[in-house]
């Protein structure tokens, strides 16, 4: 006899998964910002602040390149909503939603492809790959708020930087989940690093690498969940 569940039922994210969610954020930013023209597409406060920059008229900054990171970003967003929206498939759409992302950033390491390892000149290949990489990141950003793992957003520091400082035993605090929040950190340094060597080789390269880091983690949970494991 089966039992019907009284509410929605708690998604798993494994906090390592998340982790190397958020290296491939530090990739996708550091492609985005060093070889797409000075924009960001994963970390929507930054692309935001460029954006109001642009407007001002501040040399090296493109409004049309900010804006069009901030709708795809937005676009991501609206389908990752839609996915988890039907509380009937909860144990579905976590995973569609992290296969689609590694499928988008492939779209953009192929369409990267022949670019070299200096920044993208041609405008079809640079937003096309504007758009994959940010519609990426949206949808990504609406799953991982739905899964709401405490300092684990995957995307963005400030409250987890915050969290560490005021939580702190300098602050008064009991430190807690200090392990996570410095990992989370040490994971974005991390990606960015990484990102900003490989564009010395190309920049399809960073992208394939962080496409392929998305499909480890969207096979990893898919098999988790598969075994009835919790995070």
């Amino acid at each position: 006899m089966t039992e019907r569940m009284s509410g929605p039922v708690p998604v798993k994210a494994p906090v390592g998964i998340l982790l190397a969610m958020t290296l491939v954020t530090g990739i996708v930013d550091a492609v985005s910002f060093l070889a797409l023209g000075r924009v960001f597409t994963a970390n929507m406060t930054g692309n935001v602040v460029v954006l109001g920059f642009a407007f001002a008229g501040a040399p090296g900054l493109s409004i049309s390149r900010s804006a069009v990171a901030l709708l795809a970003f937005l676009a991501g967003a609206v389908l990752g909503g839609r996915l988890a929206f039907e509380e009937s498939s909860w144990h579905r759409w976590a995973n569609r939603a992290f296969v689609l992302e590694a499928l988008l950033l492939g779209v953009a390491a192929a369409t990267a492809v022949g670019t070299g390892s200096s920044a993208v000149s041609n405008p079809l290949q640079l937003y096309a790959v504007i758009v994959s990489t940010a519609v990426a990141m949206g949808l990504r950003n609406a799953i991982v708020r739905k899964l709401a793992v405490p300092d684990m957003t995957t995307t963005v520091l400030t409250l987890t930087i915050t969290g560490l400082a005021a939580d702190s035993s300098l602050a008064g605090g009991e430190n807690p989940r200090w392990q996570r929040r410095g990992a989370a950190i040490l994971a974005m340094i991390c990606g960015a690093f990484a990102g900003a060597r490989m564009l010395a080789y190309s920049i399809s390269l960073p992208l394939a690498v962080a496409c392929g880091i998305a499909a480890v983690c969207a096979a990893a949970r898919r098999h988790l969940f598969s075994d009835g494991r919790e995070s």
